[in-house]
């Protein structure tokens, strides 16, 4: 059975996917980060850049957004003048991504409103069917019917969702979209900064991703959300999945068996039945997974083993790319196989096992050096980035300095302070474990410096301060 659990909390809400008990797909959505895919803004151009042919937009969401006004089939001597913005102009633009690290939001000037079952642009075009529908029949039918609904101006994608259903349900769903476009009408009139539709609301968010694949029942935890829901009519009908508001004294994830496996999507080693592990590690440029034989054993051919090893982890790197919203590049470290036929059908197996996976995802495959290249379609952050900080010990490097060099650090600036400046007190403070290093063997090191300097050193240890961290405070005393 397939079912959405919603589990609605003060400041942090949980949307999970869960299939035969099984957590397939997870997402978190604090509202203090809530994410703007999707929103509409007027905004306000605040820097242009021509030879990036792009421009950077106030959308007063804190970060400034990144537009780009070019066109990627043209030459830069192509593009026309008249879409180089000038700073201080108003435009209508939408998020495609997320603000992440210290990059703002990712614009776009190509407006659309995502539904359960189509994708409404706001411009001319054909009607657009998901390839995932691959029944020429069903094609042509479902074309036919948005055709006819869409007005003059209007283009639409027809998503996986959308299979089956009838044109009183396709015309129910064009005219709610077409009620959110025409708020655009007036749009440019509105001083900018603002705000002017708002598309990723969670609940909402989680309802149209998942309407129509299959689930049959969505299971949520707040009064309040489940009476918007109940007025959709979108549940409890004929064909429609089931709404349940959960009002149970157990916590919704752990009613369902699913707290602890949404704990294990953040550990970085994953096990495979064959005694293999996965190690997931994320980085700014990619993500790259290193498949390993670990405790896996079997008699006879190593080959088989490797193969049999490599065909269980391309399944379960499917797994964890949904799971975790693993995004952008990924390379994946296969066991080395001999056998061109290994690796092929190893490629094979991978190909197959995401395709269950309604984010767009590509095998562009293996590489000379035996590495398997993946591009997966970005639409949030991920799970570990959503629900990790940044170390401030590290800056989230996963390593500290080590005691020695951090002690080297702490005497050249101390020793340069007594050599070049006026300052002859100076207190230093740290942990006291590194104090003890700093001074030296019986404070051997303090006294090297009273025998070479005119000035005083004191030693005082903080153990709140973490490890490697110091402060150095100077005076001038008479």
């Amino acid at each position: 059975m397939k079912r959405v659990l919603l589990d609605i909390g003060e400041d942090l809400h949980r949307v999970a996917l869960v299939e035969d008990g099984t957590l397939v797909e997870l997402y978190y959505e604090s509202k203090r980060q809530e994410s703007l895919v999707g929103n509409v803004y007027v905004g306000r151009v605040e820097q242009v850049v021509p030879n990036l042919q792009a421009c950077f937009v106030e959308i007063g969401a804190g970060k400034k957004g990144y537009l780009y006004y070019g066109n990627h089939r043209a030459t830069s001597d192509e593009t026309k003048n008249e879409n180089k913005p000038k700073v201080g102009d108003s435009l209508i633009v939408q998020v495609e991504k997320d603000a992440q690290g210290n990059k703002g939001a990712v614009l776009t000037k190509n407006i659309s409103f995502a539904g359960k079952f189509l994708v409404l642009t706001k411009e001319d075009g054909a009607v657009g069917v998901s390839r995932k529908l691959t029944d020429e029949e069903e094609r042509n039918r479902i074309r036919d019917i948005v055709t006819s609904l869409l007005p003059e101006g209007y283009s639409a994608i027809v998503r996986t969702n959308g299979a089956g259903k009838t044109e009183p349900e396709f015309a129910k769903e064009v005219t709610q979209l077409l009620e959110k476009s025409a708020t655009l009408e007036k749009a440019m009139y509105q001083k900018p900064p603002l705000l002017l539709v708002e598309m990723n609301q969670p609940i909402a968010k989680a309802v149209r991703d998942f309407y129509g694949q299959g689930v049959e029942e969505f299971v949520l935890n707040d009064k309040e959300s489940y009476e918007l829901l109940l007025e959709s009519d979108d549940f409890n009908g004929e064909h429609q999945p089931h709404l349940q508001l959960y009002e149970g004294k157990m916590p919704l994830f752990a009613e369902y068996m699913v707290e602890s496996q949404s704990q294990k999507a953040l550990e970085q080693k994953v096990w495979l039945k064959s005694g293999g592990f996965l190690v997931i590690e994320e980085t700014e440029a990619c993500v790259v997974v290193d498949v390993n034989s670990g405790k896996a054993s079997g008699k006879g051919d190593l080959q088989k083993l490797v193969k049999k090893t490599n065909v269980e982890a391309a399944v379960e790197v499917a797994k964890q790319m949904r799971l975790r919203n693993l995004s952008g590049i990924i390379i994946v470290d296969f066991i080395d196989m001999v056998s061109k036929d290994d690796q092929k059908f190893v490629e094979k197996t991978l190909i197959d096992a995401v395709k269950k996976d309604r984010i767009k995802t590509i095998v562009v495959g293996m590489t000379s050096l035996g590495l398997m290249q993946i591009t997966r379609k970005k639409t949030k952050p991920s799970l570990h980035r959503q629900m990790t900080t940044k170390c401030r010990q590290c800056d989230g490097t996963g390593s500290v300095p080590s005691i020695d060099w951090t002690v080297v650090r702490m005497r050249k600036e101390v020793e340069g302070i007594l050599a070049n400046t006026i300052y002859n007190h100076i207190t230093v403070e740290a942990d006291g474990r590194l104090l003890y290093a700093f001074a030296g063997k019986n404070n051997g090191y303090l006294q090297k410096l009273s025998d070479t300097f005119d000035g005083t050193v004191v030693c005082v240890a903080n153990e709140e301060m973490g490890f490697g961290q110091f402060a150095i405070d100077k005076k001038k005393q008479n």
